[in-house]
């Protein structure tokens, strides 16, 4: 199992950092008192599986000293237990750009000490941590889609990135109201339609004569190849914009049969190109 433990200074990103970790299928944990790792890694050891990739965020909010993280983690190492550090960083006049932004308080500045001063505390009480680190990333020029593309770059196996994304093709009725978390949205209701064609209306979009029906249309055959080249050009922008999940959704009047046979035609061809996808039909059974 892969066991990471996230540190570094308040305002530097790490809880962008641990967003785009919960969006490539690690679970996620946030500020575990340090004397609790041991006992939370032999629970992920036991977990079946369920636990094979764990990232979890100890920083200053644990205490202005780590000596607890630091015993927690040689009992790992007696446990013949593996793990990594990652730190992330800023320089002090972005971290300071950043919360007077945002309008938060460092979690050192009490006793009515400056936000400056709290920084250059903070920096030198984590400065044990970042020299026991195994990755260290340095936010301070760094975009939030750059920032992606690092944490993928290191702890995203190449065979992998880029598919990442959970992307759902949807077919619906206009007649229920259009799908309000549809992302992309396309109107399918200038195919033929079935409906009107008494051995097809109580069919769906699933049935083979329905399928052959609508596919048998020189336009839908043309709507298609339009259709998969604009989709097989956006999935890798969106993709490469960190976007972790894509609603696609295909429409018709009634959503029984034009966007049930256009969605599943739709669901395989993403599938063939390797992204995980699924299938939906909100409307095909509804009256």
């Amino acid at each position: 199992m892969e066991f990471l433990v996230v540190s570094g200074l308040s305002g530097a990103g790490k809880s962008t950092v641990m967003s785009i970790f919960e969006d490539i299928g690690y679970f996620c944990v946030d500020n575990l008192p340090p004397v609790l790792i041991p006992k939370f890694a032999e629970m992920c050891m036991g977990g079946s599986g369920a636990y094979e990739r764990v990232a979890m965020v100890c920083d200053i909010r644990g205490g202005t000293t780590f000596d607890a993280l630091f015993e927690s983690l040689d009992t790992l190492r007696a446990m013949a237990f593996d793990y990594k550090i990652l730190f992330v960083e800023a320089n002090d006049q972005t971290i300071i750009k950043r919360y007077k932004e945002t309008r938060r308080s460092h979690p050192l500045m009490t006793g009515g000490i400056s936000l400056t001063e709290a920084v250059e505390r903070e920096r030198r009480a984590m400065e044990p941590v970042r020299r026991r680190a195994d990755y260290v990333i340095t936010t301070t020029d760094l975009p939030t889609k750059k920032l992606r593309a690092a944490v993928l770059e290191l702890f995203m196996p190449h065979n992998q990135q880029g598919n990442e994304m959970s992307i759902s093709v949807m077919s619906f009725g206009f007649k229920y109201g259009v799908p309000m978390e549809a992302d992309l949205m396309f109107d399918v209701r200038f195919l033929p339609n079935p409906f009107y064609v008494e051995q097809l209306r109580e069919k769906t979009g699933l049935d083979d004569a329905v399928r052959d029906y609508v596919f048998r249309n020189g336009s839908t055959g043309e709507f298609m190849e339009r259709l998969k080249s604009m989709i097989s050009f956006l999935i890798p922008q969106y993709a490469e914009e960190g976007k972790s999940a894509l609603v696609i959704a295909i429409g018709c009047t009634g959503g029984h049969h034009r966007s049930v046979a256009v969605t599943h035609a739709l669901t395989r061809y993403i599938r063939e190109l390797g992204y995980n996808v699924s299938e939906t039909h909100r409307d095909m059974t509804r009256g």
